[in-house]
C-alpha cells in the first residue's frame, strides 16, 4: 500500500493512495495510526484494510508522516565517502574509514519541525554557499525498530559547513527545511528488495536542467537492518521515526542550490518528490 496524508474535511488525515486518487483513513494521522496499531499489537496493513474509506477523493499528498525523530546515515555509499575524502587529497581518509568501519555513521537529523512534504520549501542556510540535496531511500520505523515501509527523502545539507570542520556536522545537517519526505510511504510488503531501487535526482533552475544524477540502492554498502540495529543501541527510538539510509548521488559545488531551484527525486515504485529551494535565516 501507498500510505500517506491528505488534507480532508479540515484536518490532516491518513490516506491510502491509488492511481490518481486517495482513500482516507478517517480519524487518524499516520502517526496516530502507528500508535494505535502498536497499542493493539495489530499489523499495519491489516488495520488499514479494515479502516480505509471506500470513497475515493482527489487530493494532493502532504508530508506522509510528521516524524517524531529523523535519523540519518552517512558514508553508506563508497561514492559519497570517496568524494568527501577526495576534497582533502585522498580516497582513503576520514570518510573512507567511516564507510568501511564496523560501526556506521548515524546522526540526528531533527524532528518533524524541520521536515517538509511534497511541494514544501527546502532550506538554504544564509551562512552557506554550498547547500545541496542528498537523495536517499528512507525507512519508516515501527515498534522495536521494525521496518514498516519506505519513502523518498532529501537530506538537504550545507556541505561547505561540514567541509570547514567535520565537528560542524549538526550545523550542516539541521536547519529549517533540511529534510523532505514523500510523496507517500510504500509498505514493506510491496518492496521485496530494497537493494534494487533505482534513485534519480534532477535540479531545475528555470528552463535549465542544472543537474541530473542516478544511483541504485544495490550500491548501498550497509544492510538496512544493521543500520537500524546500531541506531537502536542504547537508543530505543519510538515508532513513527524515520531513518535515512545515505546517498549515492553527489551534487557538486557547481550545482549548489539557489533560491527557486526545484529538486525532484524519484525512485522505483516510490513515486517522485519535488521541492523548491528557499533561503532560511
Amino acid at each position: 500500500m501507498k500510505l500517506g496524508q491528505i488534507e480532508w474535511e479540515g484536518r490532516i488525515t491518513a490516506a491510502v493512495f491509488g492511481d490518481g486518487y486517495a482513500q482516507p483513513v478517517p480519524g487518524y494521522t499516520v502517526r496516530e495510526l502507528l500508535d494505535e496499531t502498536e497499542r493493539r499489537h495489530l499489523p499495519l496493513v491489516e488495520f488499514l484494510k479494515a479502516h480505509i474509506s471506500k470513497g475515493r477523493v482527489e487530493a494532493t499528498p502532504k508530508i506522509p508522516i510528521l516524524p517524531r525523530e529523523v535519523w540519518a546515515c552517512g558514508c553508506t555509499y563508497e561514492m559519497s565517502a570517496a568524494f568527501r575524502d577526495g576534497e582533502h587529497g585522498t580516497r582513503e581518509g576520514f570518510y573512507y574509514h567511516a564507510h568501511t568501519a564496523p560501526r556506521p555513521e548515524i546522526f540526528f537529523k531533527g524532528t518533524g519541525r524541520v521536515c517538509v512534504g511534497p511541494g514544501g520549501k527546502i532550506g538554504i542556510r544564509s551562512d552557506s554557499t554550498f547547500t545541496a540535496p542528498e537523495p536517499e531511500l528512507a525507512v519508516l520505523l515501527g515498534a522495536k525498530g521494525s521496518i514498516l515501509g519506505y519513502t523518498l527523502a532529501n537530506d538537504v545539507s550545507a556541505w561547505d559547513i561540514e567541509r570547514e570542520n567535520p565537528l560542524y556536522l549538526p550545523q550542516s545537517k539541521i536547519f529549517t527545511g533540511c529534510c523532505a519526505l514523500g510523496p507517500w510511504i510504500v509498505t514493506a510488503d510491496e518492496i521485496p528488495d530494497p537493494y534494487a531501487v533505482n534513485l534519480s535526482c534532477t535540479i531545475q533552475r528555470g528552463d535549465k536542467l542544472l543537474f541530473e544524477g542516478a544511483c541504485s540502492t544495490a550500491k548501498l554498502g550497509r544492510k538496512i537492518e544493521l543500520l537500524v540495529e546500531y541506531l537502536r543501541r542504547a537508543n530505543p527510538v519510538p515508532a513513527g521515526c524515520v531513518m535515512l539510509t545515505g546517498t549515492g548521488i553527489i551534487v557538486t559545488q557547481e550545482a549548489a542550490l539557489h533560491p527557486g531551484d526545484v529538486v525532484t527525486i524519484s525512485g522505483d515504485g516510490l513515486g517522485s518528490l519535488s521541492n523548491e529551494a528557499a533561503p532560511v535565516g
